[in-house]
């Protein structure tokens, strides 16, 4: 029996996008709840088009730096990797 590969939590950081800076200029609770909305569908989409369904679990959204955290596997930390509109992706550190 094969083994399952390792699951990690990842953090992704995208590319510059003009929609999301223009959600998040908008300090309104309508524009906060936007930008949220905004962000979780994107990065929603980001992972769905580029990954297996269940094989990650999105942890959640930030919607301060346009990123989001997931767990996932070493291998489709590096298929995000090569995504165009993901900057960087960082395996979570945990500090002692």
């Amino acid at each position: 029996m094969a083994n399952k590969p390792q699951m990690e939590v990842y953090f992704v950081f995208m590319n510059f996008d003009s929609e999301f800076e223009r959600l998040r200029a908008d300090r309104s609770s309508k524009g906060e709840d936007a930008l949220h909305e905004y962000l979780s569908n994107k990065h929603d989409h980001l992972l769905a088009r580029l990954l297996q369904p269940n094989t990650y679990k999105k942890r959640f959204s930030l919607a301060i730096v346009d990123g989001f955290a997931a767990e996932m596997t070493q291998y489709q930390a590096e298929i995000l990797k090569s995504a165009e509109e993901v900057r960087v992706v960082e395996k979570n550190q945990e500090l002692a």
